[in-house]
C-alpha cells in the first residue's frame, strides 16, 4: 500500500472518530462544550455496551476526507488493554473496492485515540452546549426516534441542532456509537454541504468477515461539491465509456450552483496527473451555458487524479478560495497490454 493511501486512510479513521466523539463529549473541534450535571446514571458517552470480541461497521462520509465521497470502516474491538486502558481494535476501510487495515488503540473513556473526556453527557438535560460559531441553536436531546439502517431497526435518542439546516445524531444508549448522523458544514449562504455523515451498516460478536477487494471502476456521471459549498462539479459522461491509456478520452462537464441550479458564464480549469505525471493542465476554459468538454489523453494505465476548479462566473472571480473538485478516476490498459 503506498504510503499517501495509508497516511489519507490513518487520518480518516481519527476524523471520523473525532467526529463522532465532538457533539457527545465537547472535547473536540470545540463542537460543543462540555456540561457537568447531575444525570450521571443516565449519561450517554461512546463506548457504552461495548464488549470484547464485537464488531461495528459504519458507512462515512465526510467532507473532508475523499472529497466526501462514502467509504466503508470496520472496527473490531478484539481486546481490551487493561494495563494501558485502551481498547485494541483492528480496523478496515473499504474505498473503491479497495481494502486498507490498520490497527486502532482506543480510549476506554471515549474511544478516540486521545480520550480525555469524562462521564458523558445526559440524554435526559435540556442542553448539552453551543456550536463553537456565531448563530444556530443549542446542542440537545430532541426526543426519540426510531431509526432503521442496514443494521438493523433501533430505538434513538435524537441530538439535534440548528445551524441554517437542521443536524441531528441518533443515540442507542445500549450502542458503543451512534446509529446514524447527518450533520452539515457551517456557511454563511446557500446550501450547507454535508460535514460528516454515517449508518451503522452491520454488527456483531466474532472477528467481523474479511472484506473483499474489488478492482471497482468509477462510472459517471460523478457529483462533487466544493469544499465551501458553493458550487457542484458534474463530469457528466465520458466517450469512449472506458478511459484507456494513450487513446483520447472527451469528458462532458456541467458547473451547478449550491442549489443544483445550472450556472452560465464559468471560466474554469481542469489538471489531471497520473502520479507524477501531469496528462493535462489547462486554465481560462469557458462554459458558457454551464457545460464544457475537455479532451485528454492519459499516459499510462492506472489512477488518475483529475482537479476541476471554478474561477469564476459572470465575470467574477472566486477570489482567494479555491473551489475545486477532485476526481479519482482509472485509466484501463489498451487492448493487447
Amino acid at each position: 500500500m503506498a504510503k499517501s493511501t495509508t497516511s489519507i486512510f490513518s487520518k480518516s479513521i481519527l476524523l471520523s472518530l473525532i467526529l463522532i466523539s465532538a457533539v457527545l463529549t465537547g472535547n473536540a473541534l470545540n463542537y460543543v462544550g462540555f456540561i457537568k450535571n447531575a444525570y450521571a446514571a443516565n449519561n450517554y458517552y461512546l463506548g457504552n455496551g461495548v464488549q470484547a470480541d464485537s464488531y461495528y461497521t459504519y458507512k462515512i462520509q465526510d467532507h473532508d476526507t475523499v472529497q466526501g465521497q462514502p467509504f466503508l470502516m470496520t472496527i473490531y474491538f478484539k481486546q481490551f488493554n487493561s494495563t494501558g486502558k485502551y481498547w485494541i481494535a483492528p480496523t478496515t476501510v473499504v474505498y473503491q473496492g479497495k481494502v486498507y487495515n490498520g490497527t486502532l488503540h482506543l480510549s476506554d473513556l471515549d474511544l478516540t485515540p486521545l480520550g480525555s473526556s469524562k462521564p458523558g453527557l445526559s440524554l435526559t438535560a435540556p442542553y448539552w452546549g453551543k456550536i463553537a460559531a456565531i448563530g444556530g441553536s443549542a446542542v440537545a436531546p430532541g426526543g426519540s426516534a426510531k431509526v432503521t439502517v442496514p443494521a438493523g431497526t433501533f430505538d434513538t435518542t435524537v441530538i439535534t441542532w440548528h445551524y441554517g439546516v437542521d443536524n441531528n445524531i441518533y443515540v442507542n444508549p445500549t450502542m458503543p456509537y451512534p446509529i446514524q448522523a447527518q450533520t452539515y458544514a457551517a456557511t454563511t449562504g446557500g446550501t450547507p454541504p454535508t460535514q460528516y455523515a454515517f449508518d451503522l451498516e452491520a454488527t456483531g460478536h466474532g472477528q467481523p468477515p474479511v472484506p473483499k477487494g474489488q478492482n471497482l471502476v468509477p462510472t459517471p456521471p460523478i457529483t462533487i461539491q466544493t469544499a465551501r459549498g458553493t458550487y457542484f462539479i458534474e463530469i457528466v459522461a465520458w466517450q469512449p465509456s472506458t478511459i484507456t491509456a494513450g487513446k483520447p478520452t472527451q469528458f462532458g462537464l456541467l458547473f451547478k450552483n449550491s442549489q443544483q441550479s445550472v450556472l452560465n458564464d464559468v471560466t474554469y480549469s481542469v489538471k489531471a496527473t497520473q502520479g507524477n505525471t501531469t496528462a493535462a493542465d489547462v486554465h481560462d476554459q469557458h462554459a458558457a451555458d454551464g457545460t464544457g468538454i475537455q479532451t485528454i489523453t492519459f499516459p499510462k494505465p492506472g489512477p488518475i487524479s483529475m482537479v476541476i476548479s471554478v474561477d469564476g462566473v459572470g465575470g467574477v472571480p472566486s477570489g482567494e478560495f479555491v473551489e475545486s473538485a477532485t476526481f479519482n478516476l482509472v485509466a484501463a490498459p489498451a487492448s493487447g497490454k
